[in-house]
């Protein structure tokens, strides 16, 4: 399996409901370092998973629709944890959606996959890898 990773990051504000998150229950900042890698089993004709611009352009485009906003006070997240799983998936999912729009490129139709990692520092992340069929919930 060959992978393209791109990376960006986002700037959040966020709070958690529950007693396991501790001082994270009250509203806070975070700053994640953001992967996406697109998987496929073989190279296109032009010997690539991607194209990395098309890649880096439109993580870029998912991330600006949820960076510098409080996601306490964003309707796709009403009565959610926004934790750093939850916007991992939600991440997949919306670089899923550009996939089949054909926003990454015709070959990018033909990719199996795609994982996305947020770095909450140097010594703590998550991901989330999902097949690029239907819609995963």
């Amino acid at each position: 399996m060959f992978s393209v990773t791109v990376r960006d990051h986002i700037m959040i504000a966020h709070s958690f409901r529950g007693e396991v998150f501790g001082p994270a229950q009250r509203l806070h900042g975070a700053t994640f370092v953001v992967d996406a890698s697109f998987r496929r089993p073989g190279l296109d004709s032009d010997g690539i998973v991607v194209d990395i611009g098309l890649a880096t352009e439109q993580l870029r485009a998912v991330l600006g629709e949820l960076t510098y906003r409080n996601l306490d006070e964003e309707p796709a997240f009403h009565g959610v944890n926004t934790t750093t799983e939850v916007l991992c998936r939600t991440i997949a999912d919306r670089l899923a959606d550009r996939v089949r729009a054909g926003d990454l490129g015709p070959g990018a139709r033909e990719l199996a996959g795609i994982t996305v990692t947020l770095h909450e520092s140097h010594i703590a992340w998550a991901s989330y890898e999902r097949s690029l069929g239907e819609r995963e919930e």
